[in-house]
């Protein structure tokens, strides 16, 4: 059953990146344009609504996107202009609800439960989609539901620049005559897995026993049903730019050593990034911190692109340390610390990356996730001090 009386909106910026490369470019606008890296081996990083026409999707080979639409525009991406875009968006939402959760870059929940009584849920929504598009110039789409779940199927039907409210006890008649892969989570492997066992509908999805589905998806079954029949007690978490994944090593002997300092600064950097990976989160700004041999302790930050791509953050990491060790004095700590948090994957950064890019960063993980990361690093990472 829903849990009674919740009044959740979805909000979702419609083709993020492309719309703001619109902004950018007024040329660009219904057109169909590709984001991503112009190589072959390269992959979609978005795409507009007319590219998608040509069947065109994101994670695509860059190489089939050309072939199915060869008149499409393709550009690199920028994710320092998304990045800025999206934090206007956030602080725009920010100083107008008192609960919101960033579930990524370009989504947000938002919890309104309580405010039908005073103002009404969907004028409030509504005026907030035309302040976020006035403010901004970006078109963004709402779904009002009972729940996380059914609140962001709904915005997905009525993109672009669409608006709904699904009342209560409408929850499962809403998402039955959906294919199965509307639901968040099912994937198209699972997707494909559940059409081969003649379930196309997530109505019939919702009337298979749960226990048939246990033995067919393991627990991923009983969350499926769940979903197939609206259910959803997924609280909206609040979002705090304040968290933060940090590290940091005091070294028993102080140490003015600068290739060990840049191998202690690597694999900190490493294990953190992985962490970042683990709990499918990116990045927005990097701090590093010294503490000199006196105590003194220094540090200084860098507002980033978001990204959880070692590469970048190593780069950053690099700069900052360069910057701030101009004494020339022992070092006793080194630290360095993630913020500006949000949920993403790397894949959101793929912009000049290959498909193999894209596969080591996914077998690097495999190895650091089944054997533990200590067991994979990069060679600038296991230099001694001496």
């Amino acid at each position: 059953m829903n849990v009674s009386g919740r009044h959740i909106t979805h909000f979702d910026l419609d083709a993020f990146f492309v719309a703001v490369e619109c902004l950018k470019n007024a040329k660009f606008k219904n057109k169909p344009l590709l984001v991503g890296g112009s190589g072959d081996r390269a992959v979609v990083a978005a795409c507009s609504y007319e590219a998608r026409k040509f069947g065109i999707y994101s994670a695509m080979p860059m190489r089939l996107a050309k072939k199915l639409c060869p008149e499409a525009i393709i550009i690199s991406g920028d994710m320092e202009s998304y990045s800025r875009h999206s934090r206007a968006v956030t602080d725009i939402i920010a100083e107008s609800v008192p609960l919101y959760e960033k579930s990524s870059i370009d989504e947000f929940y938002i919890d309104l439960t309580g405010m039908d009584r005073f103002f009404g849920c969907q004028l409030f929504s509504e005026e907030l989609k035309a302040k976020i598009t006035q403010e901004t110039g970006l078109s963004i789409s709402f779904g009002l539901a009972s729940n996380k779940l059914i609140s962001k199927v709904a915005t997905n039907e009525v993109k672009p620049n669409g608006q709904i409210e699904i009342p209560f006890g409408e929850e499962k008649n809403f998402i039955a005559p959906l294919g199965v892969e509307k639901l968040p989570g099912i994937g198209r492997e699972r997707a494909e897995m559940l059409y081969q066992m003649g379930v196309e509908k997530i109505e019939t999805l919702s009337r298979i026993p749960v226990e048939a589905l246990f033995k067919a998806l393991g627990k991923d079954g009983i969350e499926f049903s769940r979903k197939a029949n609206g259910i959803d007690e997924t609280p909206v978490i609040p979002y705090r730019e304040q968290k933060s994944i940090s590290t940091e090593r005091t070294f028993q002997t102080d140490t003015i050593n600068i290739e060990f300092l840049h191998s202690v600064l690597v694999r900190m950097t490493e294990e953190i990034a992985f962490e970042l990976r683990k709990q499918n989160k990116l990045a927005g700004c990097v701090s590093v911190k010294l503490r000199y041999a006196n105590f003194d302790t220094v540090s200084k930050q860098s507002v980033i692109a978001y990204t959880a791509a070692d590469h970048i953050l190593l780069k950053v990491a690099r700069e900052l340390f360069d910057r701030l060790f101009e004494r020339r004095m022992l070092i006793r700590l080194l630290g360095i610390r993630f913020t500006h948090l949000i949920p993403g994957n790397y894949q959101i950064n793929l912009f000049e990356d290959t498909e193999e890019t894209i596969k080591l960063y996914q077998a690097i993980d495999s190895v650091k996730y089944r054997y533990g990361p200590q067991f994979l690093r990069r060679a600038k990472a296991i230099i001694k001090n001496g």
